[in-house]
């Protein structure tokens, strides 16, 4: 059997270092050489970067979580930026792949690129039927083009590649910058500085938006899994069941407690964003039906228990 060489890209944020955890402890192969990339190994951005990292590399596999990320906020603000620089990125890395004959790719999407209005639960045949919500237009529709790319390379040159699309993720190694960050790091860094200075933990919006969230542990199985054996170009929703999405006010609640704090919630008047974007995960049960996922409440502990002991390093 010849040696795999995986490159990870992005394997130094909070995917990537799950994966890493994942793959070095319970999911080690004899046969697998993995190799986690930051922004500080090339940017992939550029053209003559990318191709410089692959011929270092020289990768059989490769696991594209790379993307210029930011909360709802920074997407608002800069949408241009975040599609320029999310397309640079993503034609760089799938056509370097293409080029150096890469055995395959799996890129991460994500639920955002899902249309606004659409009926729920979203499947993966929902991706192209509509606008996605327009605060992260831009990021959207980079996102979506993997989608298409994965498509036109598989049917043209025979590319095995392909796409998972994960629900909001979560756990340690996140960005926790509140300028930057999502709901769940920010709203664990907020509750860290509220408890510092006797304040209860303010929400921005009115707590009612529905949110699945998935830990980066689970999600990290699953992207394993997907790498090894999932040989679709058609993408695929990882994410827990309908069932299990809760309100930003639940989530914010479930900190608040987390972190020790006595006092109320305290909601601030701002802009929700979408109210839902509940997916179904049935393609992954009919697969894979016996995947555990970790309850909220235990992965909100560990993310929280994580933040507290590494506050001083942490990205923020």
């Amino acid at each position: 059997q010849s040696m795999k060489v995986v490159l990870v890209t992005g394997g130094s944020g909070l995917v990537g270092s799950a994966i890493k955890k994942v793959v070095e402890t319970e999911e080690k192969r004899e046969d697998e050489k993995w190799i986690f990339l930051g922004s500080k190994d090339g940017d992939l951005c550029d053209e003559a970067a990318t191709i410089a990292i692959f011929e270092k590399y020289n990768p059989t596999h490769v696991l594209h979580l790379a993307a210029r990320v930011g909360g709802l906020f920074a997407n608002m603000n800069d949408k241009v930026g975040f599609y320029r620089d999310n397309m640079r990125m993503n034609e760089n890395v799938i056509h370097t792949c293409y080029v150096r004959k890469v055995e395959k790719c799996v890129s991460c999407l994500s639920t955002c690129i899902f249309p606004d209005i659409a009926t729920y639960p979203m499947d993966e045949d929902t991706i192209h039927k509509g606008l996605p919500h327009t605060s992260n237009f831009g990021y959207s529709y980079a996102k979506r083009v993997i989608d298409v790319q994965n498509r036109i390379y598989n049917d043209q040159f025979g590319c095995n590649f392909t796409s998972v699309v994960p629900c909001n993720v979560y756990g340690p190694h996140d960005q926790w910058d509140l300028s930057k960050s999502h709901v769940i790091p920010g709203l664990i860094h907020k509750a860290y500085l509220a408890k510092q200075n006797g304040q209860a933990l303010k929400v921005f919006g009115s707590g009612k938006p529905l949110r699945q969230f998935i830990f980066s542990e689970d999600l990290a199985r699953l992207m394993i899994w997907a790498l090894r054996e999932y040989n679709s170009p058609e993408p695929i929703i990882l994410s827990v069941s309908e069932n299990d999405e809760v309100t930003i006010g639940e989530v914010s609640r479930m900190v608040s407690d987390l972190m020790g704090i006595e006092k109320d919630l305290e909601y601030v008047d701002a802009a929700d964003g979408q109210h839902k974007k509940t997916v179904t995960n049935a393609k992954l049960r009919g697969i894979l039906p016996n995947f555990k996922f970790t309850p909220l409440s235990e992965g909100l502990k560990q993310t929280v228990d994580w933040f507290n002991a590494n506050y001083e390093t942490c990205r923020k």
